[in-house]
């Protein structure tokens, strides 16, 4: 049957200075930042403008593209599409936050909605804290609720810590097996406990907890390839955190908004300010999350300021000394993953070699517990002895990590393991490495 003609995505292709090839293009390249392989046409793009819908993800792709080529929100209805996907909660950062959690949660635990927060894309442009609520003077906590029924009390937040606890020593072998564990708890557990009648102080101590706790879960689905949902999860933590006045919790959210961001290849200055927000509000917390910040604007500063990435990276480095050894998920910062940071900063300024002895400190500090970072951290340090030219370690790494492989469940051991191949292709001709490619083939073929 005719189709009609689609204007609106051909006034934004228009104003976008965009050919039906190049949209193509771009929509191929966000998809690979996602961990995506689309086969997708310029004759497909031309289809879009005679009037056919694209599917989700492509379809969310699309609307992701010329939002950021725009600088502007591109809706479903701006292009003229109909199958975008659906939206689980209301994006905006002005959004009842615990409405969104009880929304994303209960999905999780739903077969027939469980679909739809995988069919969601990464937004880039929606990354920022809003102007107006960085700037706001603290306002006190969202109202305590009244009515019948138990108080909450301390014991509640109490409780509330300890699962917190649980759940971050789970994550230690990847987000994949826990994450329906963690979102069952938060729609049955925790989030109802921020409805009882509660002391001013209790329900702020619960607002605080059930950030972390949506922090972690959205740490998960990131870990698990679900990067639109956990950039949700990560604005509810900041949401929930800037509403009890938690600037320590807002400040570990927003750190880890822009570590989230720039693992999927965004180092743009909007993410960079993202990082100096996370340091502005870490500015009187304890001096393990001051440095957790402080480390990561190092990072980001090294795609932008070599200056400002030194003196971040100096910066990080006097706070640690102060770090007392304190336990607990958002009150520690492992050495290891503080060195694991810096690497990442020295390869981006191009001294691989200092990236090499700080991945080799960052492993040698790896506890026993840290199953997920050390085996991460192993084939980062691969990686750089291959860069370095050192094939006998790089392999004696990528051999204990391919080891360790079968005990994960994560995506990005998952790109590691890929990765790995890509890089040892060119050296197929040695024997030891024809063999570690053969131990990879068994995983590869299925990875989950």
């Amino acid at each position: 049957m005719p189709r009609t003609p689609n204007t609106r995505l051909a006034l934004l292709l228009e104003a976008a200075g965009w050919s039906p090839a190049r949209l193509a293009a771009e929509i191929r390249k966000v998809a690979a930042e996602q961990g995506l392989t689309l086969t997708i046409h310029p004759t497909t793009a031309r289809r879009w403008l005679d009037g056919t819908h694209p599917r989700p993800p492509v379809s969310g792709l699309l609307l992701e593209c010329l939002s950021r080529r725009l600088g502007r929100r591109i809706t479903a209805y701006d292009a003229g599409l109909t199958r975008a996907p659906a939206v689980v909660v209301d994006p905006a950062w002005e959004a009842d936050p615990m409405r969104k959690l009880t929304q994303l949660a209960q999905a999780e635990t739903d077969p027939h909605r469980r679909a739809l927060l995988s069919a969601g894309v990464f937004t880039a442009t929606a990354l920022a804290l809003p102007d107006h609520a960085e700037n706001r003077k603290p306002s006190g906590l969202l109202a305590s609720p009244r009515g019948v029924g138990r108080r909450a009390g301390h014991h509640d937040i109490t409780q509330l810590r300890a699962m917190t606890t649980v759940f971050a020593a789970a994550d230690q072998h990847g987000g994949r097996h826990i994450r329906s564990a963690l979102a069952a708890y938060l729609a049955h557990e925790a989030t109802p406990l921020l409805h009882r009648p509660a002391d001013t102080d209790v329900h702020g101590g619960l607002l605080s907890v059930t950030a972390q706790l949506a922090l972690l879960l959205g740490s998960m689905y990131a870990d698990s390839g679900h990067h639109a949902t956990a950039r949700q999860y990560h604005q509810i933590a900041a949401r929930l955190a800037a509403d009890a006045d938690d600037r320590t919790t807002l400040a570990i959210a927003l750190r880890t908004m822009a570590t989230h961001a720039h693992d999927l290849g965004h180092h743009t200055p909007a993410v960079l300010r993202l990082a100096e927000q996370a340091d502005r509000y870490a500015h009187r917390a304890p001096p393990a999350v001051r440095a957790y910040t402080r480390i990561h604007l190092a990072v980001l500063n090294a795609h932008h300021d070599r200056h400002a990435a030194v003196a971040a990276l100096t910066g990080a480095e006097t706070l640690y000394a102060r770090t007392p050894a304190e336990p607990g998920p958002f009150s520690s910062y492992p050495a290891g993953a503080l060195h694991y940071q810096r690497a990442q900063a020295l390869a981006t300024l191009g001294d691989h070699a200092a990236a090499l002895t700080a991945l080799t400190t960052s492993l040698r500090l790896r506890t026993p517990t840290e199953h997920l970072p050390a085996a991460l951290t192993r084939a980062r340090l691969a990686e750089t002895h291959l860069r370095l030219g050192h094939l006998e370690p790089a392999l004696t790494h990528w051999n204990v990590f391919v080891d360790t492989y079968p005990t994960l469940q994560s995506t990005r051991a998952d790109t590691c393991l890929t990765g790995a191949v890509q890089c040892l292709r060119p050296h197929e001709r040695s024997a030891e490495v024809a063999e570690l490619l053969r131990r990879i083939g068994e995983f590869t073929g299925t990875l989950r």
